[in-house]
């Protein structure tokens, strides 16, 4: 790589070549022209939409197909004459377009039109990864449709290409059901929310939450995603974290035996793990089906489907005869092999349908996983590895140092979080594929995304907060491989690009006055849970607990 003293230095994520082609710059200006295959002509001018490119038969800026370059490649080279594209894809195009944004002032960060000069380059870049993801829990906290759109444009502008929406647990149900209307009718919302912190004597807000997203919102997601090289990886969590679900279908609870129905469980109003827990029986796969089939046609193509599978509590399971006489009935030695099986029907439901399953590593550790089910290993690199030694693919989502739900100090002056500390050093310096794995072993990751649980994200702004900058430091290591000695200088430079698009990110030397915790609800507890220490009792817990033993 090639850097020198122009402003191409500044780009991030770090591409594989960046090189000066000699002195000067070129002028563009908003109503330029742009040349070439329709659909790449259209993915460059989404990219730079300040510049407002207008299709022409010859353009300042000309893309062109280059069958040679791989999946999401490019080529840019900006000359004294104008701007050549070449990609094989729109994904490709579309980085080219993003690239060339970063080369031209702050201003094409704005949303009013606007260009500048850039200097003269040829820059050649492919991804490190294929999976560049965040992950955003709208669960726990939901965000309007209005805040997803907008993260999926923070992530085009960072080469992120995977956004995993936690869209069912315990405290919400988030989209819409036809079929099952008390799904978003009572299940995506609840009369009030937990404001104490871990260990201290509970107490509530008292105010209503809730929310879900229509199948029609859905549809604008995805292809809303889509046009910007980003893929919607929905979930639905089950079979545990299953208390919004039973709130609103109780039959569907392992405690229904006989034909009786149970006291429906109420959406959960606190964090932690629930024993509500879906019955593993034929009727809630039949369920879970026809709601598949809803997100899957709202979506109108989902690759993969993420079905959960974590921090399951057996005891339901157990305590039903119907539940146990079914384990001896599929010959089964054991309920986590009922959880196994249970994940597995639902993986083969889906890849019937052309996705591809996705799910939390409890769920790798019985062994009966669909060979092409992947595996997101939260519970650190040991868990990780074995999967990927199993032959699964694996994108890697380690608390440590992934979990931007953590505080980035531990100090006073943060605002709330789970724990502390994953600083953005941490995020920067970590290998999603370690140097000791087996060249098997390492083929088989897919890459890693950074975790925005939101038990203490109670809107946009807090999810700016805990995302950025650490999300610009996953998306150099996921594009680049690593970051570099000259990280630092360069996200120093990107902080404008992201003032210029009213991101309120943590400032690099701590928070803001107003953005810090101060004495009420939002006061953080420096040192109370320590990522060090989760880590270590969450990878004992992986390396000796079956797939369903509560991780906290």
């Amino acid at each position: 790589m090639v850097w020198d003293d122009l402003p191409m230095n500044d780009l991030l994520p770090r591409p594989l070549s960046a090189v000066s082609t000699g002195p000067g710059s070129l002028a563009l200006s908003p109503g330029d022209t742009i040349s070439g295959p329709a659909g790449l002509v259209e993915a460059v001018r989404r990219a730079l939409a300040a510049l407002d490119l207008r299709p022409a038969a010859s353009g300042t800026v000309q893309v062109e197909a280059d069958a040679s370059l791989g999946a999401e490649a490019y080529r840019l080279e900006v000359s004294a004459e104008g701007v050549r594209i070449a990609a094989a894809d729109r994904s490709g195009a579309f980085y080219a377009g993003q690239t060339l944004r970063q080369l031209l002032p702050d201003a094409a960060f704005r949303s009013v039109p606007a260009g500048g000069s850039v200097p003269l380059v040829r820059v050649e870049d492919a991804p490190r990864f294929s999976w560049r993801g965040v992950h955003l829990d709208v669960a726990r906290h939901f965000l309007p449709k209005r805040e997803v759109l907008r993260m999926i444009d923070l992530m085009a502008a960072h080469k992120l290409n995977r956004l995993h929406l936690h869209l069912v647990d315990d405290q919400g149900w988030r989209f819409e059901s036809r079929a099952y209307p008390r799904l978003h009718e009572v299940a995506s919302h609840r009369p009030q929310t937990i404001t104490t912190y871990y260990k201290e004597e509970p107490a509530y807000d008292g105010v209503p939450h809730g929310g879900y997203y229509t199948l029609d919102d859905l549809a604008e997601i995805a292809a809303y995603g889509r046009a910007r090289a980003v893929t919607i990886v929905p979930e639905i969590d089950v079979p545990g974290h299953a208390s919004a679900v039973l709130a609103a279908y109780p039959e569907f609870d392992a405690r229904a035996t006989g034909g009786r129905t149970p006291e429906p469980f109420p959406v959960l109003e606190r964090w932690g793990i629930s024993p509500a827990i879906l019955s593993p029986l034929p009727p809630t796969v039949g369920f879970l089906t026809v709601v598949i089939d809803e997100l899957l046609g709202a979506l109108g193509e989902a690759p993969y489907v993420h079905v959960g599978g974590d921090e399951c509590v057996l005891d339901d399971w157990a305590a039903s005869p119907e539940i146990t006489a079914f384990q001896a009935e599929l010959g089964l030695s054991s309920l986590p092999e009922v959880h196994a099986w249970f994940l597995r029907r639902l993986a083969d439901v889906l890849a019937e349908r052309g996705s591809r399953a996705v799910v939390w590593d409890e769920a790798f550790v019985s062994g009966m996983l669909r060979p092409d089910t992947i595996v997101m290993p939260w519970r650190g690199m040991d868990v990780a590895r074995r999967a990927a030694g199993a032959g699964h693919d694996v994108v890697q989502t380690p608390i440590f140092p992934l979990y931007f739900d953590y505080a980035e100090a531990s100090s006073a002056e943060e605002p709330v979080a789970i724990g502390d500390a994953i600083t953005l050093a941490d995020v920067a310096g970590f290998e999603p594929v370690p140097g000791a794995w087996t060249e098997e072993e390492r083929g088989h990751v897919l890459g890693a995304q950074f975790q925005l649980w939101s038990e203490r994200l109670p809107d946009g702004r807090a999810v700016d907060y805990r995302a950025w900058p650490r999300g610009c430091a996953l998306a150099e290591v996921a594009w680049s491989g690593s970051a570099d000695a000259s990280f630092a200088v360069r996200l120093e430079r990107h902080l404008r690009r992201l003032d210029a698009l009213g991101v309120e990110y943590r400032p690099l030397d701590g928070p803001r006055p107003w953005q810090r915790g101060g004495t009420g609800w939002r006061r953080h507890r420096p040192g109370v849970v320590r990522v060090d220490e989760a880590m270590k009792h969450v990878e004992e817990l992986a390396l000796t607990a079956d797939s369903t033993r509560p991780s906290l």
